[in-house]
């Protein structure tokens, strides 16, 4: 039996003083609307809204892929962002997309399968897609056409192979955006 992954939320240090919300010009107040949080502003968000045009487009974008309904299954979307963080380094957004995952699917035990380093207790789908999302995420230009045989073998449709693959790529990017503009730890 593998036991349960501990996933303590981390946090975000930006290294570029994030925008103050009273201090916010309009455009940059309008950007913040389109955060899908309930939660306060993050600091990551402040640190985006420096240029309100391009995160109103990322954050857009970001939504469309991640929370649309329908398609693939949104804890498949969040396995694929998982197996992404995990290669691209991305602490931080492997202990969200982990979480997220785990209140999905209502268990933790495809996530502490692959934080306890036993890939090979994933059902079929999972380990599929958490194959996939690392493939694509080491070296994106060798997908190939056994990469998406190996995804329709488990029952995913052509819909749902995109959908994985705008996950798993933006992921590329949002990681990215996260190491260059600060860095996550246990502190607060």
């Amino acid at each position: 039996m593998i036991p349960s992954v501990n996933l303590k939320p981390l946090h975000w240090h930006p290294y570029i003083t994030p925008v103050d919300v009273e201090q916010a010009t309009p455009a940059q107040l309008d950007a913040m609307k389109v955060t899908p949080s309930n939660k306060k502003i993050s600091e990551y968000v402040r640190t985006l809204v420096h240029d309100p045009e391009s995160y109103t487009a990322r954050t857009g974008l970001f939504n469309a892929i991640m929370y649309v309904e329908g398609g693939l299954d949104r804890a498949d979307r969040e396995l694929g962002a998982l197996g992404a963080s995990i290669v691209n380094g991305c602490r931080y957004c492997a202990v969200v997309h982990a979480r997220r995952h785990v209140q999905l699917a209502e268990s933790d035990a495809v996530v502490s399968a692959i934080y306890f380093d036993r890939a090979d207790a994933l059902d079929e789908r999972d380990a599929a897609i958490y194959r996939f999302a690392r493939r694509l995420s080491v070296t994106p230009s060798e997908a190939t056409p056994e990469d998406m045989a190996a995804l329709r073998a488990v029952g995913m449709n052509d819909q749902e192979i995109i959908d994985l693959i705008h996950a798993i790529a933006i992921f590329g990017w949002a990681n990215r955006l996260m190491h260059v503009l600060g860095h996550a730890d246990l502190n607060k």
